[in-house]
């Protein structure tokens, strides 16, 4: 029962258009919850299992609290789906996170996420210790792309006659156009030219990992914590969520820096992608070249 309820869950989540690279992830999840729950139901479990469940990870797993939100954000998501189906009346874990998960808990501005300068952004990809991670930070910091969109790229995916890079489609994306200027393009060279030597496997991907594979979620992570963490941005062991710097941090840089230097609020939405909800949004059709224009003239030069 647990098993058919797991797959229609990952069945249901490929059609509300959920990113592939993230499946594995929840599957692994509920796997592990359902190894602990020992034969007992997963669909019906209780607010006590769950709260033992939260026990189990810190304590026998040695867990980090960041990696068990994670793990309850998914858990959220399979009682969400549950309920939809008809199959329970509630969502079981909401209230457990409420209560005992932090970033849950305490999602207002009291914990802000970290917003560091130029100069720090500077350092972080000159501490990099190979030119890919130099190369992801880049891109990450230039373009504001997600994680995922990162992992997804492909070598096709870049133009360097119009230094434009385009994103694979997925449902949070509208704006799938992003601009780089000519540091990004510089590094991002640097890298292809190392990537011919190591792409033994004829791999399609923009970035390898160090078995010659498509780079992964985790390893965009690691890159990004580690260079932090050279230059005292990054604490692990730290609750407090301004002293973590993660891929999603250098997403809130990108748009702070380009608003600070006066980029147009629509623009920088168009450069994030958000979905156009409002008629505004829809109708209002930006300029490629106006906006290709905004982005170099607002960029942070990071010295590099």
């Amino acid at each position: 029962m647990a098993e058919d309820l797991i797959g229609s869950y990952l069945v249901d989540c490929e059609v509300r258009g959920m990113a592939p690279g993230s499946l594995p992830r929840y599957k692994s999840v509920l796997r592990l919850f359902q190894e602990y729950m020992a034969g007992r139901e997963i669909a019906t479990a209780t607010r006590a299992e769950l709260v033992g469940f939260i026990r189990y990870l810190r304590e026998d797993r040695r867990t980090s609290q960041k990696t068990i939100e994670n793990y309850f954000s998914v858990l959220s998501s399979f009682y969400e789906y549950l309920v939809f189906e008809g199959i329970i009346s509630s969502n079981t874990a909401l209230p457990i996170r409420k209560r005992y998960l932090r970033r849950y808990k305490d999602n207002n501005d009291s914990h802000e996420r970290q917003l560091i300068s130029i100069e720090a952004a500077g350092q972080m990809i000159k501490g990099a210790p190979n030119i890919r991670d130099k190369a992801m930070l880049v891109l990450l910091f230039k373009t504001g792309m997600r994680r995922g969109e990162l992992v997804s790229l492909d070598i096709s995916d870049v133009d360097f006659v119009e230094n434009t890079i385009r994103l694979k489609p997925t449902a949070k994306r509208s704006n799938r156009t992003l601009f780089m200027d000519g540091e990004a393009a510089y590094v991002l060279r640097r890298w292809l030219r190392v990537r011919e030597g190591v792409n033994r496997r004829k791999e399609r991907a923009l970035f390898l990992s160090s078995w010659g594979y498509r780079i992964s979620r985790n390893d965009v992570y690691r890159a990004v914590t580690e260079a932090a963490s050279r230059v005292g941005l990054h604490d692990p062991e730290s609750k407090r969520l301004e002293d973590h710097f993660s891929p999603h941090a250098c997403r809130h840089w990108f748009c702070t820096h380009l608003f600070r230097a006066g980029m147009r609020r629509e623009y920088i939405k168009e450069l994030r992608g958000d979905s156009r909800k409002e008629a505004f949004d829809l109708y209002n059709h930006i300029d490629l070249k106006e906006l290709k224009e905004a982005y170099l003239a607002c960029i942070p030069q990071l010295g590099i």
